[in-house]
């Protein structure tokens, strides 16, 4: 299956610690981290884009969020939200 494999080649990558694709009602659809980790991630980075969009739009009516990346002193956190589905990527920040 195609989306297996482009998870695969994504977690593949360096520094890379999980990936999650998740519903735009912030189900997991597939994820590579464990349930707990899994369950945490969805919901907080659900809110964030949800919150993140409506700033956009508050902003510029004719504006909308594409990518979203955070930089934590661990951790970058890629964020792709699309109408259907949001795409997550984890990667730890090499030292």
């Amino acid at each position: 299956m195609e989306v297996d494999e482009t998870l695969k080649r994504i977690q593949a990558q360096k520094g890379v610690t999980g990936v999650i694709i998740m519903d735009n009602l912030g189900r997991s659809i597939r994820s590579t981290l464990d349930d707990e980790a899994t369950t945490k991630h969805t919901a907080l980075l659900r809110q964030l884009c949800d919150k993140s969009k409506s700033v956009i739009k508050e902003l510029d009516t004719a504006n909308d969020l594409s990518f979203l990346r955070l930089k934590t002193k661990k951790n970058e956190i890629m964020i792709a939200p699309d109408k259907d589905y949001l795409v997550a990527v984890i990667y730890e920040k090499s030292s």
